[in-house]
């Protein structure tokens, strides 16, 4: 044969011949397990689709009606303010748990412990609460005069309720992610930073966050999907998002099931679009470990490196 190879000998190709026919049970059993599965999901679709209880043609009717879509910009609007409060919070504990003070890294970490520690719907409900236990809020100097104040029931809405709930605990994961993050840089790349005479926040801004970003980005997607769906509990306070205006409509026609599968079938689309961005960024990110990766070893037919 070219090239120099030898050509296999006889008890070689009955030995790949052996493994072919071995294989060949289990490619016909992978594909008839694929027919079963395929059959099972088109008959599935094709009773749910006739079965008249679930109302399709109401679900039609109300899936772009004016009060869920306005209901449905609230959620989408909780979900941004809360996550980018939520991040650039996350990211100020991250570092200070990274602190060598101990200070800083105490504080953060009784922050983390309570607000990861504790279920998200009591932490909504205790904001919306809030004015039981302080009928006031003020700012003054401690154990001096008061230089402002204002009731609690004014700053405490439904809407800043919902996004301190939703922000306070997004930061605990978030911070989490971002140290994890940070902690995957290699030791190497601070020290290189502080040789150059770079400060702790200019090192972390120009070098070691953007190398951690692909450690970063991939849970914070799933932050970002989790954050759509946890937006559904501010419904408890009377925050008008998406299930609390399938709800509202419901309690007037009575249609409880349409409305439901309005709400899932908006909360689907919305969390795929973000698979799909997420996926995108992933592989952005992913490029430069690609690149340095085949870059590493090229070796000639000799094999030698080059």
């Amino acid at each position: 044969m070219s090239g120099g190879q030898p050509a296999p000998d006889g008890d070689a190709e009955a030995g790949l011949r052996d493994v072919a026919r071995a294989r060949e049970p289990v490619r016909w059993g992978i594909g008839l397990l694929w027919v079963v599965t395929l059959a099972a999901a088109a008959g599935m679709a094709w009773t749910v689709a006739r079965n008249p209880n679930f109302e399709w043609h109401v679900v039609g009717q109300w899936f772009t009606a004016g009060a869920i879509l306005r209901g449905l910009s609230v959620t989408l609007g909780l979900t941004v303010v809360s996550m980018l409060l939520g991040t650039a919070l996350g990211l100020l504990l991250a570092v200070a748990r990274l602190s060598p003070s101990p200070l800083p890294r105490t504080l953060s970490g009784l922050y983390i412990w309570f607000f990861r520690g504790t279920p998200l719907l009591v932490q909504l409900i205790f904001w919306y609460n809030l004015s039981t236990l302080f009928p006031t809020l003020s700012i003054g100097i401690p154990f001096g005069p008061e230089l402002a104040s204002w009731k609690t029931n004014d700053l405490i809405t439904p809407l800043t309720a919902a996004i301190a709930g939703l922000s306070l605990n997004e930061a605990a994961y978030m911070a989490e992610i971002i140290r994890g993050g940070l902690l995957s840089v290699d030791r190497g790349q601070y020290e290189t930073a502080e040789s150059f005479g770079m400060t702790r926040w200019r090192a972390l801004r120009r070098i070691i966050i953007p190398q951690a970003m692909r450690s970063i980005v991939p849970p914070t997607g799933n932050q970002l999907i989790s954050m759509i769906k946890a937006t559904s509990l501010v419904s408890v306070i009377a925050m008008g998002d998406l299930l609390y205006s399938a709800q509202a409509v419901y309690n007037r026609t009575f249609e409880v099931i349409p409305l439901l599968i309005v709400a899932v079938l908006w909360y689907l689309l919305i969390t795929s679009i973000l698979n799909v961005g997420q996926s995108a960024i992933e592989r952005y990110y992913a490029r430069g470990e690609r690149g340095a990766t085949a870059r590493t070893v090229r070796a000639d037919p000799a094999g030698e490196v080059r």
